[in-house]
C-alpha cells in the first residue's frame, strides 16, 4: 500500500492539464447539486440550456426512426447524406448561403468543433486570437494543444466588436486562428454585415483562419447572419452552428461546421480519429428539426420574449444596467459600482438568496464587472427569483437600518 502511494505521488497529469482549471459550471453545478439535497431548492438563471422540448416532428422521428432495425449500426463520419443535405437547405433558407454536401460537416456538438478546429491547424507554439470576454473553451482547448492565448479586447464603449486597429498593432506573425462569436455570448452584441466584412478582410490579408461560432442567431433576433455569406468568406472562415439552443436539443449534441471543402476535410481527418459518428435516429430527427416551421420559432422567441421582461426586471432590483436591444439566450447586466465584483454577487446570492446565476469574470477580465442571467428557466422560476433577490436586499436593508 505504501509502494503504491509512492509511485502514485511520482505520477503527475501533462502540464497542459494543469495549465488549466475545471470548467467553472463543472465545478459551481456540483456546488448546487449539494445544496438542493440537502433540501434548499435553488434556482438555477446560470446555465445556457433550453428548457422545452424539441418539436413534436422531430420527437415523433426520433421515436420512429429508433424502432427500425437497420439504424444502430456505426454511421458515416461525415454524416448521413440526409443530414448534410438539410444543414445546406437550412443555410439556404435562413441565411442565403449556398452550401454543398462537402462543405458541411457534422458535429457531436459544436463545443467539440472547437477541438476539432484547433487540432487541425494549430502546431505546437502557434497563436490563437480569443476574445474577452468570451466563451471559456477558446481559451482552454487553446491551452491544451500548447497553443499561445493572445486575448483580444471586447469593450462594451465599442459596442463588443473588435477594434481593428489595436489588432493590426499586435503582432500576429505566429496567430493561425482568431476565435469569434456572434450574436455574442455573454454579452449578447449582435453582428453586422460591416462587422463581418472586416473580419473576412482581416483573416485574408494576415491568412489567419477566423472561427465564427454561432448558435444564437435564432433566439430574440429577426436578422439570423452567417459570416459565409460575405463573398470571400470561404477562403479563409469556418463557421460552426449548433442545434443546442435554436432548437432545444442541448442534450442531444447536434451541431456542424461549414466552410470550404479543403478546410472540411482537413476537420474531418481529426473528427475521424476522435468519434465514430452519430446515432442514425438522432440524425434524422435532426432533419426533421431543421424543417422546424417559422411558427415554431416565433412562438420559442415569444416565450423567450417574456423571461427576457423578467430578467431585466431582476437587473434592475439588483442595480444592474443592460443593453435591452441585446440578442439570444441571455442577458448581460453592468454590475453598480457599489459591488465588489462578480463573484462575490453570485457567491452571496447563491448563499443567502438560493439563487444562482453566472459571474462575467469566468469570460474574461473584461466581463469582471457584470453578471448573467439565463432565459433557459420558466417564468415561474424567474419570477421566484426575483421574490428571493427582493426578500434579501429587504433584509440587507433593514440590518443596516438597524
Amino acid at each position: 500500500m505504501e509502494r503504491n502511494e509512492q509511485t502514485m505521488k511520482m505520477i503527475e497529469p501533462a502540464a497542459h492539464i494543469k495549465a488549466i482549471q475545471e470548467y467553472y459550471f463543472s465545478v459551481k453545478l456540483a456546488e448546487v447539486a449539494r445544496m438542493n439535497a440537502d433540501g434548499l431548492d435553488v434556482v438555477s438563471l446560470a446555465v445556457g440550456a433550453p428548457d422545452r422540448m424539441p418539436s413534436q416532428e422531430t420527437i415523433d422521428t426520433l421515436c420512429e426512426s429508433a424502432r427500425r432495425p437497420d439504424v444502430h449500426a456505426y454511421q458515416p463520419y461525415t454524416g448521413i447524406p440526409e443530414l448534410r443535405k438539410a444543414y445546406g437547405d437550412w443555410y439556404k433558407r435562413f441565411y442565403g448561403v449556398e452550401l454543398q454536401p462537402a462543405e458541411v460537416l457534422p458535429l457531436i456538438g459544436s463545443k467539440e468543433g472547437i477541438l476539432h478546429i484547433s487540432m487541425t491547424f494549430l502546431n505546437f507554439g502557434d497563436a490563437v486570437l480569443v476574445p474577452n470576454p468570451g466563451y471559456p473553451t477558446y481559451r482552454s482547448v487553446s491551452q491544451l494543444l500548447r497553443a499561445e492565448v493572445r486575448e483580444y479586447d471586447l469593450l462594451e464603449a465599442k459596442g463588443w466588436e473588435p477594434d481593428f486597429e489595436a489588432l493590426e498593432q499586435m503582432d500576429l506573425s505566429r496567430v493561425k486562428l482568431m476565435w469569434v462569436n456572434y450574436p455574442n455570448m455573454p454579452t449578447g452584441a449582435n453582428a453586422t454585415r460591416e462587422l463581418f466584412e472586416k473580419l473576412v478582410a482581416f483573416g485574408r490579408k494576415h491568412s489567419i483562419v477566423i472561427c465564427h461560432d454561432n448558435p444564437y442567431s435564432f433566439i430574440l433576433n429577426d436578422r439570423p447572419l452567417s459570416i459565409l455569406s460575405v463573398p470571400g468568406a470561404r477562403e479563409t472562415c469556418i463557421e460552426l452552428n449548433s442545434l443546442s439552443k435554436s432548437h432545444n436539443m442541448s442534450g442531444w449534441r447536434m451541431g456542424m461546421l461549414a466552410s470550404n471543402a479543403q478546410f472540411v476535410q482537413w476537420v474531418l481527418k481529426a473528427k475521424s480519429n476522435i468519434d465514430s459518428g452519430q446515432f442514425k435516429p438522432m440524425q434524422l430527427a435532426t432533419v426533421a428539426a431543421l424543417s422546424n416551421s417559422d411558427e415554431w420559432h416565433a412562438e420559442m422567441n415569444r416565450i423567450y420574449r417574456e423571461r427576457r421582461g423578467w430578467a431585466g426586471m431582476i437587473m434592475q432590483l439588483l442595480g444592474c444596467s443592460y443593453d435591452p436591444s441585446q440578442v439570444g439566450l441571455f442577458v448581460w447586466g453592468k454590475l453598480p459600482d457599489e459591488v465588489v465584483s462578480s463573484e462575490a454577487l453570485v457567491d452571496d446570492l447563491l448563499l443567502h438568496a438560493r439563487v444562482f446565476l453566472t459571474p462575467g469574470f469566468i469570460f474574461g477580465s473584461n466581463g469582471e464587472r457584470f453578471i448573467r442571467i439565463s432565459l433557459g428557466a420558466s417564468v415561474e422560476k424567474l419570477q421566484e427569483a426575483y421574490r428571493r433577490i427582493k426578500e434579501y436586499i429587504g433584509r440587507q436593508d433593514l440590518e443596516i437600518g438597524m
